[in-house]
């Protein structure tokens, strides 16, 4: 009797206990992984050293981009750390393959991340602190040199995944962490709560092939609506990216409701027309579709939006339009900063990395969107120097 005969389940058989066995020992070695510990600044350099240009070692992909946290929770973050409390581990994984490889992404984290950077470079001004009162309106700067290196000494320990976890695996895991896998994606909600024609509508352009084809995305992100949310996302940029303001949630889905109520069979006809138009010209002239370059397995929102919008845009101007010269911008440094992974969501930034796309495609000087409105967005929201 071997160890897959003892203490079968009833009606296990042993060859199927077996296997059972051997799909946990490969999903373990799958999540491998090591723990490390790092100092605040060496993850604050790690994280902006090559940002500009979208090479930093320690990046945050995609699929959980915005950043959330509002002031108060950033600066209750940072009180926590100034008095040596318990920080939970952030998540990494060491990326295996593509123009990533061997940076490190960031799985769990990024608001973490994302607030020591702010605070150590001086973005994030504190407030609302209960217990350090006397740092509330106090910036990084305004600690004394003392105290300075002793929060860049500060270590987060970091549980890194090994090269064997692949983006499905990563993505997995970052849904358990946050959601215990039961929270929907906020398309799965729309399409739960906000069902009507129009969603229908762009359900039935986010099968296209053609779309499919030059807009490569990840099984896991494809399972969980996200063409939907993409094409989605270029109707209403399309239609309204120039109203944008700061939510991107309360703006597509305003948009939605109003396209539910409001579209005919003849306006979407019409729509749906253009869209195809776009993916036309994209697969004429871009030469990866809306990839970056044919290693990258999956397409990012902001990437797409930037270039589909920006398509569509120049077409409404010009509709026998035949660009020239489209390699260069499209890998230029400007253009990776306007749509590299960590770009925000402000209006100014939506609006002026479309009319990049736009203007370079029709051959003009870039129109450049003015500051925001004050009131818009959180309060001392402010950009990180270099960054976004």
């Amino acid at each position: 009797m071997n160890d897959f005969t003892q203490g079968l389940i009833p009606g296990m058989d042993a060859a199927t206990a077996q296997a059972l066995d051997e799909q946990i020992h490969l999903l373990q070695k799958i999540t491998d992984y090591e723990v490390h510990e790092y100092p605040v600044e060496v993850l604050v350099e790690k994280f902006t050293k090559g940002l500009d240009d979208d090479t930093a070692e320690l990046f945050i992909p995609d699929y959980q981009r915005e950043f959330i946290w509002n002031i108060k929770q950033q600066s209750r973050f940072i009180e926590s750390i100034l008095m040596n409390l318990p920080i939970p581990y952030l998540f990494v994984a060491d990326v295996a393959d593509g123009d990533r490889k061997g940076s490190i992404e960031i799985v769990d984290g990024s608001q973490r991340v994302r607030t020591l950077v702010r605070y150590v470079r001086g973005c994030l001004r504190l407030q609302g602190l209960e217990r350090i009162t006397l740092a509330n309106g106090t910036t990084f700067e305004q600690l004394s040199p003392p105290r300075q290196k002793r929060f860049l000494r500060k270590t987060l320990r970091m549980i890194e995944l090994t090269e064997h976890a692949d983006e499905e695996a990563r993505r997995e895991i970052f849904d358990r962490l946050n959601t215990g896998g039961t929270n929907l994606t906020k398309m799965e909600q729309r399409r739960g709560s906000r069902d009507g024609t129009f969603m229908l509508f762009v359900q039935t352009c986010a099968e296209l092939p053609l779309f499919q084809k030059l807009c490569p995305i990840s099984e896991a992100r494809s399972k969980r609506r996200e063409y939907t949310e993409l094409v989605l996302r270029y109707f209403a940029y399309c239609a309204r990216y120039a109203e944008f303001k700061k939510s991107v949630h309360l703006f597509l889905s305003t948009y939605l409701d109003d396209q539910n109520r409001e579209s005919t069979e003849q306006s979407r006809a019409l729509l749906q027309a253009e869209f195809e138009g776009m993916l036309a010209f994209a697969f004429n002239y871009l030469p990866n579709g809306f990839q970056k370059s044919p290693a990258n397995i999956s397409v990012p929102r902001i990437r797409f939006e930037a270039l589909a919008v920006g398509i569509t845009l120049s077409l409404r101007e010009q509709p026998d339009l035949i660009p020239t010269d489209v390699v260069t911008w499209l890998g230029s440094r400007e253009f990776i900063t306007h749509t590299r992974s960590d770009a925000s969501n402000s209006r100014p930034k939506v609006v002026n990395r479309i009319h990049f796309v736009r203007d370079h495609l029709l051959g003009r000087s870039v129109e450049i969107d003015a500051e925001s409105e004050p009131g818009e967005g959180d309060a001392d929201d402010a950009d990180i120097p270099g960054e976004q």
